[in-house]
């Protein structure tokens, strides 16, 4: 497997943590609102951690993403100067 399908790969499998993480706040975010209305402030506090966490993931995994585009761009311009 050539560097650059390498890394195209690699950032696929970045983009599937993304989108996962991405839903993963979505669905905690939704139970925050159902524990506000109940007013099960235990549970609310614990969730709205969870949903802190989360979002520094998220944020990491971006920045993964981002390194990985940039890299497989150079790789690419690479791949067409030596072609």
């Amino acid at each position: 497997m050539s560097h650059f399908n390498k890394m195209v790969s690699e950032q696929l499998e970045t983009m599937e943590k993304l989108l996962f993480m991405q839903s993963e706040i979505e669905r905690c975010q939704e139970l925050e609102l159902e524990l506000a209305e109940l007013q099960e402030e235990a549970k609310l506090e614990s969730v709205k951690e969870q949903i802190i966490l989360m979002k520094k993931e998220l944020h990491e995994i971006q920045r993964t993403f981002e390194e990985q585009t940039d890299e497989v761009i150079r790789s690419y311009q690479e791949m067409k100067l030596f072609a």
